[in-house]
């Protein structure tokens, strides 16, 4: 069977630039720990449940809720985790966060027609990007299962920045437009917990 040749097809042109975010809030990780991702696969696999809850770790909680790119710490306490904080430990977030929210707010405000067409136009390289800045633990009162109340020890970052390495197609957006679409990400949508997207005003952020 021939193939068609009467169109033509323009070559695809890749812009890269490094975007700068800095926090206008203060960031809420929530990482899963290793416990949680197990307690999900016995569920899926029916493993009976222990009846004996296991003492709760405030200092474990924080760290296990931290992204590591560094080594995280052997030992689940403060003193370990500021030891690796004097020893240089950097931290992370997804990165594909950051896309979401551009995407979302992009599409929610009306800027953009679908989600679709800016998913393929842009991207973040890599999984993980890294946060400048030093976490603190934070405690919450939340509530769970029927409405039971509990306490929730997570990583904080009262100050922080991010710098993403941004590649995107200059036929569909421009370097002004990408820049434009973070800026509102970072005001509509946010990151993290109890972020704008979720009726929170935590993980906020613009464009340097």
């Amino acid at each position: 069977m021939a193939i068609e040749t009467g169109f033509d097809i323009p070559a695809i042109e890749i812009s890269t630039f490094e975007l700068t975010l800095v926090g206008d809030s203060p960031l809420i990780v929530h990482a899963w720990s290793e416990k949680a991702k197990k307690e999900i696969l016995d569920m899926q696999m029916k493993v009976a449940k222990t009846k004996v809850r296991s003492i709760r770790n405030p200092a474990a909680d924080f760290i296990d809720s931290l992204y590591w790119l560094t080594k995280k710490p052997a030992e689940p306490t403060m003193e370990a985790f500021y030891q690796a904080v004097a020893e240089g430990a950097e931290f992370g977030f997804p990165s594909v966060a950051f896309k979401a929210a551009a995407v979302s707010a992009g599409f929610r405000t009306g800027v953009t027609k679908n989600k679709t067409i800016p998913n393929s136009a842009f991207h973040i390289n890599g999984d993980m990007v890294r946060i400048h800045g030093t976490p603190e633990i934070r405690e919450d009162m939340v509530r769970v299962g029927m409405g039971a109340a509990d306490l929730r020890y997570r990583g904080e970052f009262k100050e922080w920045s991010v710098i993403l390495p941004i590649r995107f197609n200059t036929a569909v957006f421009t370097h002004e437009q990408i820049i434009n679409l973070f800026n509102l990400g970072g005001f509509a949508c946010g990151i993290g917990e109890w972020r704008p997207e979720r009726g929170g005003s935590f993980g906020m952020y613009h464009v340097v």
